[in-house]
């Protein structure tokens, strides 16, 4: 099974809408997983402009796709380089850290993840 942040059992992300990187609602990755979506990013409206602004439209529907478009509140399996970019854009969304793969903290320490929760409270 594989790990999430804390050390524990990965837990699921999302099943509506249905997310990961292999669709099975888990931000599991593996050797075709270039991008790496594994933070499990709880979207909000400021993140999907920032995400939309740097070319990747998350927010607008694309039927061909069976892909509703994301809205505010949505969890998504996000790449972690992404997140990244979005943290030190002030624009991170907070994370689900039970259901984010261990593997983000290859871009993120989980003190910075906890922060972005923190501030998604203020």
């Amino acid at each position: 099974m594989a790990k999430n942040v804390l050390g524990t059992d990965l837990a699921t992300c999302s099943t509506d809408p249905m997310t990961g990187w292999f669709r099975d609602g888990c931000c599991n990755t593996g050797a075709d997983d270039t991008g790496v979506h594994t933070v499990c990013a709880i979207m909000t409206a400021e993140f999907l402009e920032f995400s939309k602004a740097k070319g990747n439209d998350l927010s607008t529907p694309m039927p061909q796709y069976n892909f509703a478009g994301l809205k505010p509140g949505d969890k998504w399996c996000l790449c972690a380089s992404r997140w990244a970019e979005a943290r030190d854009a002030g624009a991170a969304p907070a994370v689900d850290l039970e259901a984010t793969h261990a593997r983000s903290l290859e871009w993120a320490s989980l003190s910075e993840f906890e922060a972005a929760n923190e501030a998604a409270n203020d």
